[in-house]
């Protein structure tokens, strides 16, 4: 779990890269949900919240210019 105070801290490249490992997480989760292989189940709104924070951050960005 990501707070968004660190994420604050961080550049727009580094948030993106985070962003896209995320996503990729977020897939691979999906597909184990559905093969049955999924053994943490909190993960997947875990990811989802992260993603969720990160995209807030860029867009508060993206307003303060």
């Amino acid at each position: 779990m990501t707070a968004a105070k660190d994420l604050r801290e961080k550049s727009a490249e580094q948030l993106a890269e985070e962003l896209i490992g995320l996503k990729k997480e977020q897939f691979n989760l999906r597909f184990q949900k559905a093969t049955g292989q999924l053994q943490n189940t909190a993960r997947q709104g875990q990811v989802k919240k992260d993603i969720a924070r990160i995209k807030t951050v860029l867009h508060e960005r993206k307003q303060a210019v």
